[in-house]
């Protein structure tokens, strides 16, 4: 079994880990933060700023099975992309929407996917989601891992608003 890696930030990473937790051909999905400047930082310095992290999901997928672009069409369905300020009910640099590229191909990928959104009307606003190269990956404590798992009634109250969004924008949808 071959494997490879994407990652995704696109709000509250307890909300991201589920969708893409429960797809065919995922082998792991870990919360963590990338992007910013601090080794090894932790979530108390990430939740309050100045580190230049945001929170994201780490995926480990086999290829044969899913491809990446397909994952890059589920993250899309998991955030709202025209708000480039957080996420739903989390705000700030931390929470933004980012899709960080390991390589040329994801690049390409991304990007195209991206632009085929951008085209489909399916939204009023523009997409304003960055697409980053991927930098070091530092794993969130383990309390964050698999939240969705150890503290149900917590992952609904976060999930809610992202849940509403989710079906007014993606479900019963032509594409």
């Amino acid at each position: 079994m071959s494997s490879e890696t994407a990652i995704f930030s696109g709000g509250c990473f307890w909300c991201m880990v589920k969708p893409f937790d429960t797809y065919p051909g995922i082998q792991k999905v870990e919360a963590g933060y990338t992007g910013g400047h601090v080794q090894d930082p932790t979530y108390e310095q990430v939740k309050h700023g100045g580190t230049g992290h945001t929170e994201a999901v780490r995926i480990t997928f086999d290829p044969e099975v899913v491809s990446y672009d397909q994952l890059v069409e589920l993250y899309w369905q998991q955030t709202d992309p025209t708000d480039a300020f957080g996420q739903f009910q989390d705000r700030g640099d931390n929470y933004r929407p980012v899709i960080f590229v390991k390589d040329a191909y994801q690049n390409q990928v991304a990007r195209a996917s991206r632009t085929r959104l951008a085209q489909s009307g399916r939204f009023t606003e523009p997409i304003v989601t960055q697409i980053e190269p991927a930098q070091p990956f530092y794993l969130a404590e383990d309390y964050h891992q698999a939240f969705y798992k150890k503290n149900p009634a917590r992952w609904r109250e976060e999930e809610g608003a992202r849940q509403e969004f989710i079906s007014q924008h993606w479900n019963n949808s032509e594409e």
